[in-house]
């Protein structure tokens, strides 16, 4: 195994193992795909039907895309567990991109039918695409610790770059040509994805080809960790009671997830909880009876650990519930934000602001690209003579992009006046994340490197600072009000914010994970913290319907206002509580 990993190394690609890249590519046509479709996908629901869109009210699109999101992340637990005792990594990552190729071709189509299969398809392609990669990265580089921190910088650049890009092209096309187009782009690009990384897998060695070894596993826990906490865990199985409690509170969980878009969207013809208590409608009781459940569970499991283990956990509990409304919270980007940015911006520039808007817009798309195109030459010297055909594909992509992004800026340039689609906001997300990610990885390496508490405290705090700006910025437009003309400063400082506060949350979350609890107990608490994710993802879907009703009795300044008090309460929380939570974590820094 040893020689194995050792010959990854041996074409190297800015000090990297070209295989690194073959990754980078096929991670970057996904999230090209996955964030192109989700930027447009609340846009077209919306859309008016002279638009060519669904006309569908507002809370009809919030409601089944916080239940697409969620069902994403949700759908990582099942992929994973595939990929690790059925089917092996690489099997996955080539099924899902499959699957997702699948399901934007049918998003393409625009009909009711297929818009939901298509949507299906997404989430379990997803799910087992998602989790399978960085797994791929984690094994190449077993043997090379030291440099694997390098290697998630350079993949995460892959990531950043395809969503930057997805949103930019997909979303100018979606916008301006056709939604079809949009959805349909970002299906051709998940194709050439699957094609890149096809006919390049032979890089990898045998890295992912079968299921895990579950022997192997276990001798590798026995080597990494304690001996009594882990004969602790093996004396506190699931019984049949827990597994039970977990059966009935996922059950009633996932049911929810679906009848919320379902019922709304049916107009109440179709309901999983067609009844009522004491006021309160069956869908609220059972997602109430959910949480219920699961907090029983873990109230049963957790004091039967050792001391320290039981602490620890409490501790991951801690953050996994502030990181429920972090990402409810930051998720407004692709829903009630795009619909700001739509209705209540004024996005048309006209004489200097609007050629200063193009010049920027160019640089902006032409210089990543041509950063990323260089990248691609360095890894065609490494890898053409043996993988000529998935170089060809990638050539064909990149040609493309190219085409698409020239075409773009050219026929922009040849307007009076500068029109940004509602999209383009988005892309300052992953622009920002770019430029700034470098400086906070400084901070974190230096004397000033907050403590994990901090780190979630000044996120909530940056959140709800994003937030604050954007109440300001919507205080003049009044309740009821279906248009308005609000300056683009506003979003443009919103996503300043909030990616500055992802930066303290989103790259440190599943770090303090892997460090608070034994590698026997890494899949579960996983579980447990996308689990997290995955209901915030569905409450930032909540949030956003109810941005709607207090709209149009308050305004919707009010709205960005509550969403601020709650940012800022848990910041302060979350700096309240460090002592008792440093206690919980037993050195763990």
């Amino acid at each position: 195994m040893s020689t194995n990993l050792e010959s990854l190394f041996k074409d190297k690609v800015l000090g990297h193992p070209a295989g690194l890249f073959v990754l980078f590519f096929t991670e970057m046509w996904e999230r090209f795909s996955y964030y192109g479709m989700r930027a447009l996908l609340v846009l077209f629901f919306t859309a008016s039907l002279l638009d060519d869109g669904w006309g569908w009210p507002r809370e009809w699109a919030f409601a089944i895309f916080g239940t697409y999101t969620s069902l994403v992340y949700l759908s990582t637990m099942v992929g994973g567990y595939f990929a690790d005792n059925v089917i092996g990594i690489r099997k996955a990552v080539v099924i899902g991109a499959l699957l997702m190729t699948l399901g934007h071709a049918c998003m393409a189509v625009e009909t009711s039918f297929f818009i939901y299969v298509g949507l299906g398809l997404l989430v379990i392609g997803s799910g087992f695409f998602k989790p399978n990669m960085t797994s791929i990265i984690s094994e190449m580089y077993a043997e090379k610790p030291e440099k694997k921190d390098g290697a998630y910088t350079i993949f995460y650049m892959g990531v950043n770059a395809g969503a930057f890009l997805g949103i930019l092209l997909c979303g100018y096309l979606g916008e301006k040509i056709g939604w079809s187009w949009g959805f349909g782009v970002a299906g051709i690009f998940m194709l050439f994805g699957l094609l890149q990384f096809w006919y390049a897998q032979n890089i990898f060695g045998d890295i992912g080809l079968t299921p895990k070894d579950k022997d192997e596993d276990v001798i590798d826990t026995l080597i990494n960790n304690d001996k009594k906490i882990i004969d602790e865990e093996q004396r506190n199985p699931f019984t049949g009671i827990q597994k039970l409690l977990i059966l009935c509170s996922s059950l009633l969980g996932l049911l929810w997830i679906f009848n919320d878009p379902i019922s709304k969207i049916s107009e109440g013809k179709y309901n999983i909880f067609p009844f009522e208590f004491m006021g309160y409608a069956g869908s609220t009781i059972a997602i109430i009876v959910a949480f219920v459940l699961f907090v029983v569970l873990l109230i049963i499991r957790i004091p039967k650990y050792t001391p320290i283990l039981r602490d620890r956990m409490l501790a991951v509990m801690f953050f996994a519930f502030i990181t429920i409304f972090f990402w409810a919270i930051f998720e407004q980007s692709p829903s009630s934000l795009t619909v700001f940015a739509r209705d209540y911006t004024d996005r048309v520039l006209e004489g200097n602001a609007g050629f200063i808007f193009k010049i920027i817009n160019s640089l902006m798309t032409l210089i990543p690209l041509g950063i990323i195109t260089w990248v691609l030459y360095l890894l065609f010297q490494k890898t053409f003579a043996k993988y000529k055909w998935s170089n060809i594909f990638l050539s064909i992509s990149f040609l493309l992009i190219w085409i698409i992004a020239i075409g773009m800026l050219s026929k922009e340039f040849q307007k009076d006046t500068a029109e940004i689609p509602a999209s383009w906001f988005s892309v300052l997300n992953s622009l920002y994340i770019i430029t700034l990610a470098p400086l906070f990885s400084k901070w974190w390496e230096s004397k000033y490197n907050p403590n994990a508490n901090m780190k979630w405290a000044i996120g909530m705090g940056l959140l709800g600072l994003g937030m604050a700006v954007i109440a300001i910025g919507a205080g003049g437009i009044e309740p009821g009000a279906k248009t308005a003309s609000v300056s683009i400063i506003w979003l443009v400082l919103v996503y300043l914010f909030h990616t500055m506060g992802e930066l303290c949350v989103s790259p440190v979350a599943l770090s303090y994970v892997s460090k608070l609890v034994p590698a026997r107990m890494i899949a579960f608490m996983f579980g447990v913290w996308y689990l997290a994710v995955a209901i915030g993802m569905k409450l930032a879907g909540v949030f956003a319907e109810s941005s709607e009703a207090i709209a149009q009795e308050k305004g919707l300044s009010s709205f960005f206002w509550l969403l601020t008090f709650i940012s800022f309460g848990l910041a302060v929380l979350s700096a309240i509580l460090y002592p008792v939570i440093k206690k919980l974590m037993h050195g763990v820094k």
